[in-house]
């Protein structure tokens, strides 16, 4: 069997300084990396331009269908320019202020215009990812008088958040606008949304991407405790999700994630979703060679639990051992897959938003698999529509893609367990094209002669129709 089927959880890989080069990321690629992420908090358009032009560059020497995304950046609030660093102490009184820098010593400036608005007598503020923090005691005007309850160095640009209390934020930034035009110029495969607090946030970024010709699907990202609140409704409208635990661990607190995490994950799978579980799964091997003990096991837990995707951040971007970080990942999620406890529940509810004809089908499909003990789903789909649906049944053997569109194929790079060829294949189905397909199956799918394998797709043309059929063909018969 071909290499690329042993891990069925894809990876995504953050690109930063520190994996800047083609032989850097084609080192990614053979380690594991499926889908590499562009943050826009770091770099400008150019550099993420240069990075987009080497990614295909090295994706097409390799012959792999690898994902893009671009992470907007969102509206992240920070604290404005100090004049110099302030050791904040408990019990401190200090004032917050909207300006972009600091005038005079006892105003801490914020970036964010609706500071006043969004905070009243109690509401917490947290700086610096949570390691400073502050209740609010006053707000008069444009001003919050706030009390230190928890000290700390605070330094120029470090960022602030406040759980819960966010109303006046714009779902989109001018600079998230830009890089949506970026990322529509650029082809990407995948735009990253930050900080969803309501199903509105996504519609808003689609509309954007559909009024520039586009339909790159929209990653919502779940870091805000608004999103937690209005969870089935961003699914509903997301094309994937991101447990993006950093900042949901300061919005709500660190001992809140895993449970958050597991009913995000079982959400998502109960509406067909794929979902990639993000930050810090593998933080100590941006200095060190090898994963703690509890980064391992948190790794496994979150395919256990059935994420699809799972990602490095740091690891990669900016860690000295980028490579093996995922070389690691890699592993940790081969032998989770082939544990007794990675088992799914197969009895998914029919769902009247989705195509019934294709949901039947890809059911159908998954229980004839181990009738026939086939060794492979082969879906045939231009879209890819009704192959997302067979990766969220987690079928017990590979699912083998095959589109006439490139960019299909790079789509199902978030997609668990789905392998993606390009083929231009759209033909009835017949003698002929089943030998082609023999021929693909044994010498490029590495499956063997006499192999039982179930195959989805369309008729009359395979590829170019709703899919409406499903088949058991015995290789080489």
């Amino acid at each position: 069997m071909k290499s690329d089927f042993y891990k069925r959880t894809k990876i995504v890989a953050t690109i930063g300084p520190a994996v800047a080069t083609k032989e850097a990321i084609e080192s990614l690629l053979k380690a594991g990396a499926n889908v590499f992420r562009l943050n826009t908090s770091h770099g400008d358009m150019d550099d993420h331009r240069e990075k987009f032009k080497m990614i295909r560059e090295v994706s097409k020497k390799l012959d792999v269908y690898c994902g893009i995304m671009v992470d907007l950046q969102g509206p992240k609030i920070r604290v404005g320019n100090l004049i110099e660093e302030i050791n904040l102490k408990n019990g401190d009184e200090v004032i917050f202020q909207h300006s972009q820098n600091q005038k005079t010593p006892e105003i801490i400036p914020v970036d964010y215009k609706g500071i006043s608005k969004d905070v009243s007598t109690g509401s917490k503020i947290l700086l610096d990812d949570g390691k400073i923090a502050a209740e609010v005691i006053k707000v008069q005007d444009d001003k919050v008088w706030a009390k230190i309850t928890n000290g700390g160095i605070l330094k120029s640009r470090k960022g602030l958040n406040i759980p819960g209390s966010t109303a006046s934020l714009d779902a989109l930034t001018p600079k998230d606008i830009e890089y949506v035009k970026f990322a529509v110029e650029m082809e990407a495969d995948f735009i990253a949304l930050s900080f969803v607090r309501k199903a509105e946030d996504v519609l808003l970024c689609k509309k954007y991407i559909n009024n520039m010709d586009s339909k790159i699907p929209v990653i919502a990202k779940l870091e805000k405790p608004e999103a937690i609140k209005n969870l089935s409704e961003i699914i509903s409208v997301s094309d994937c999700i991101m447990v993006a635990r950093g900042d949901l661990g300061i919005e709500l607190s660190p001992v809140e994630v895993p449970v958050y995490q597991k009913l995000i994950i079982s959400e998502c799978n109960k509406q067909k979703k794929p979902v990639i579980v993000a930050t810090q799964m593998l933080e100590s091997m941006i200095n060190e060679p090898i994963p703690t003990r509890a980064e391992a096991s948190d790794v496994a837990n979150a395919i256990i639990d059935g994420a699809d995707a799972v990602m490095l951040s740091g690891e990669t971007s900016v860690g000295k051992f980028a490579t093996e970080a995922v070389k690691t990942m890699s592993k940790i999620a081969q032998e989770t897959e082939k544990s007794a406890f990675y088992k799914f529940d197969k009895d998914f509810e029919v769902s009247e938003d989705m195509a019934l004809t294709r949901q039947a089908i890809v059911f159908g499909a998954d229980k004839m698999l181990k009738y026939v003990n086939a060794k492979a789903v082969l879906s045939f789909s231009h879209f890819g529509y009704s192959t997302r649906l067979m990766s969220k049944l987690k079928p017990s053997v590979p699912i083998i893609l095959v589109s006439d569109l490139e960019q299909t194929c790079r789509k199902m790079s978030i997609a668990w367990g789905v392998c993606a060829f390009y083929k231009k294949w759209d033909s009835v189905l017949g003698e002929d094209m089943l030998l082609k397909i023999d021929d693909f199956l044994i010498n490029e799918a590495r499956l063997n002669k006499g192999d039982y394998v179930v195959i989805t797709g369309s008729a009359p043309n395979l590829i170019t129709g709703r899919t409406n059929f499903v088949r058991v063909h015995k290789i080489g018969t």
